[in-house]
């Protein structure tokens, strides 16, 4: 709905809210972003967005939720039908394109800072966040040894952080210096190292692994 046009700016939906919310937050950062902020932005009275949160706090915890499961969905959708190495490859691109998609990836990067020991609900909705997406990681590189893609000896669960901390640690520096720090270069390094030492067989892909699965199947049945 554009501003102004149907039920008018006074008339915001609590989902419209908690994206202008999210945009504030970007910018300024919860302590620097008040309900008189977001409701000028929003073109509402503080009452309206009372009406839909209790405080401030609220709204932020709202605002939370909504990206956090924007995001997930979308690490899910692409990462279907994808094989092991397919599927880490993917996730990256969905990281590189939701951090060059606007100030909303920085919500989460500053809330991630600002939260710690200052907000107990953020901080826990972001801790578990980066939880499950470990644990997500986890299970794709865990699925990739169970099919002989990877290595057995490989610790899945500290090679699914390690992925983390260097999509993350890319995404902070791009940040910082987008007009120097190539974004796709660096996750695409990082990525293709990871892998190599991932790797069962070096050289070995998804598609190879399917195609030995067609020809045993063919066998099976000669």
């Amino acid at each position: 709905m554009v501003a102004g046009e149907g039920a008018g700016r006074g008339q915001r939906s609590r989902r419209e809210l908690t994206t202008i919310a999210i945009n504030c937050f970007s910018l300024y950062g919860f302590q620097g972003t008040s309900i008189d902020r977001i409701a000028r932005e929003a073109g509402v009275t503080k009452g309206a967005i009372y009406y839909h949160f209790r405080d401030k706090e609220a709204l932020l915890a709202a605002a939370v939720e909504d990206r956090v499961r924007e995001f997930e969905d979308r690490v899910q959708r692409a990462c279907e039908g994808a094989g092991p190495a397919d599927a880490l490859r993917r996730i990256a691109e969905v990281c590189i394109h939701h951090a060059k998609s606007g100030d909303y990836p920085r919500f989460t990067i500053k809330l991630m800072v600002e939260s710690i020991g200052t907000n107990d609900r953020v901080s826990a909705q972001l801790r578990d966040m980066m939880r499950r997406f470990r644990a997500f990681v986890r299970n794709i590189i865990s699925s990739g040894q169970e099919r002989g893609v990877f290595s057995g000896e490989i610790d899945a669960k500290a090679a699914a952080a390690s992925y983390t901390s260097g999509v993350l640690g890319a995404e902070i520096q791009y940040y910082q210096d987008p007009e120097r720090m190539s974004l796709e270069q660096t996750v695409g390094v990082y990525l293709e190292q990871l892998l190599s030492g991932l790797e069962q067989n070096p050289g070995r892909t998804d598609e190879t692994d399917n195609k030995d699965d067609n020809e045993d199947d063919n066998e099976d049945r000669e």
